[in-house]
């Protein structure tokens, strides 16, 4: 049995190492009658959010309803299993009459507002009448929408100190005689996963009665190294169906997994295993695209295999030596902090707007499209271009297209598409007011008498005319000018990347 779930907190007592949030969630819960809101436990893998969630139930008394975003994640789906179970009322199970409802991997939810699930569940949050605990890795990957109608509880990573005591009772528990050294090492290489800690013992005491340091093989899982790791396995070492079968345990979804692949493929590939390997990769892209047309996430399966076993059956034989491997380029530019998240949706919410597309397609295709393009801002031209369709300042700039925001070549750069901005802002107001001015100037003539019979059957003036003649030359006017105006609005909404092609 995964000791995992074997040795999974009962009681929100027993969670380790997250007191202040511990103590915040039963907080919400004894509060919640007083406010009814959902509340969204977040942080990286491996913290106990989840077993926080599950020992908090069974406090509190509560029946759980569990759906985990990531495999029923459609509206019906969510609508029809969370959204029965958080809008009913009580229950007779339970002596609260309560139940609580969890979803996990909440922030695998993606798409447009107005489709699939993220709209759903952002409904539910609103309307539920029964306590509902969302958890999440990254709290940013949720939509804005969903974020503001939940409180947020951070659960940070488990300290070592944390980790010993848990690994030495484990231990005592199973009968397993221990050395200190390989408790600490354990403890130390899963520094802020728990739950990776717990699987790397049991796979080290796995068929032993007694466990020291030497028994000990680093298991990293779900960490940034646990996908170094798997990178090794497809890129080097793995046959088609052993980089299958490793990718289930990566915490990373394909949408994610696939960009980790492709960044690092050419470090390993060359020639035609190359070329094979990218074909895979589109193979896999496109099964993505199916997902993001259709939200039917059952297409996940298809990329999973191409980017995975395809890539792996591309290799010629295995691969030795090590690589520098890292995370996909674009993503070093987003950075983990809550001031670079909001710089990176600030620009995606620009570029969806400018080229009416959803804030996830901003941010996971046209932005890396972008940051290539303007690198550096070696297409000095194209990046004041870039800066001035979706009015980015400096430190949007450097965002986008590594560039220091203070350097003069940045700061040049911002100044001239400003000046694009006021040009284009004269340019766009100026009909208006100059017809203004020339009808202005118009009607003083013909009220002084001063303008031709002859001018008045081609210009419209506001004044010398009966109403019947200037109501006709008003609608001539609105005739003339109102396809102008479409026509101005059509151009403005077919800025954005298509001016830089």
């Amino acid at each position: 049995m995964d000791w995992t779930e074997k040795y999974r907190p009962s009681t929100l007592s027993e969670v380790r190492g997250n007191n202040k949030a511990r103590d915040a969630l039963k907080e919400w819960a004894d509060t919640w009658e007083s406010h009814r809101e959902a509340v969204v436990l977040h942080g990286t893998p491996g913290v106990g959010k989840t077993s926080a969630a599950h020992a908090l139930a069974n406090d509190m008394g509560w029946p759980t309803i569990e759906l985990n975003a990531s495999d029923s994640r459609t509206k019906d789906v969510i609508e029809r299993v969370a959204g029965e179970a958080a809008k009913s009322g009580t229950l007779t199970a339970g002596g609260s009459g309560r139940r609580l409802v969890v979803m996990d991997e909440a922030d695998n939810i993606h798409g447009n507002a107005d489709r699939g699930g993220a709209r759903a569940v952002t409904s539910l949050v609103k309307e539920a009448s029964q306590p509902m605990i969302l958890i999440a890795n990254e709290y940013y990957e949720m939509s804005n929408g969903l974020r503001n109608n939940c409180q947020d509880i951070e659960f940070s990573g488990v300290q070592k100190r944390s980790i010993v005591p848990v690994l030495r009772d484990i231990c005592r528990k199973e009968g397993i005689e221990y050395t200190d050294a390989v408790i600490e090492d354990i403890a130390e290489q899963n520094t802020g996963d728990l739950r990776g800690a717990i699987k790397d013992l049991q796979a080290t005491a796995e068929g032993r009665d007694r466990i020291e340091a030497d028994d000990y093989v680093s298991g990293e899982r779900d960490t940034s190294e646990g996908i170094f790791e798997y990178l090794d396995i497809v890129l080097k070492e793995g046959s088609a169906e052993e980089s299958l079968k490793a990718s289930y345990d990566v915490d990373e979804t394909p949408d994610d997994l696939i960009n980790w692949i492709e960044d690092n493929m050419p470090k390993d590939y060359e020639g035609a295993e190359l070329v094979r390997a990218y074909e895979f990769l589109s193979n896999a892209d496109k099964w993505l695209g199916r997902v993001r047309a259709t939200q039917n996430y059952s297409f996940w399966r298809y990329a999973g295999d191409n980017m995975t076993a395809g890539v792996a059956a591309a290799r010629d034989g295995k691969k030795g030596g090590w690589t520098r491997y890292g995370p996909p380029s674009y993503w070093s530019k987003l950075g983990r902090s809550k001031g670079a998240r909001n710089t990176r949706d600030y620009i995606a919410q620009q570029i969806a707007a400018v080229d009416g597309v959803s804030m996830r397609t901003a941010r996971r295709e046209i932005m890396p499209f972008l940051a290539t393009m303007t690198h550096h801002c070696t297409n000095r031209e194209l990046t004041v271009a870039m800066a001035a369709t979706y009015e980015l300042d400096a430190g949007h700039l450097s965002f986008i297209t590594g560039s220091g925001e203070n350097t003069n070549k940045v700061q040049s750069i911002v100044e001239d598409a400003e000046r694009i901005q006021e040009e284009a802002a004269v340019e766009h107001s100026g009909g208006a007011f100059e017809g203004a001015s020339a009808g202005g100037a118009e009607a003083s003539e013909s009220d002084t008498g001063d303008g031709s019979e002859d001018g008045d059957d081609s210009q419209v003036t506001l004044g010398g005319t009966s109403d019947d003649d200037a109501d006709d030359e008003v609608e001539v006017e609105d005739e003339d000018e109102v396809p102008d105006s479409d026509a101005a609005e059509e151009d403005d909404q077919q800025s954005g990347l298509s001016d830089f092609m």
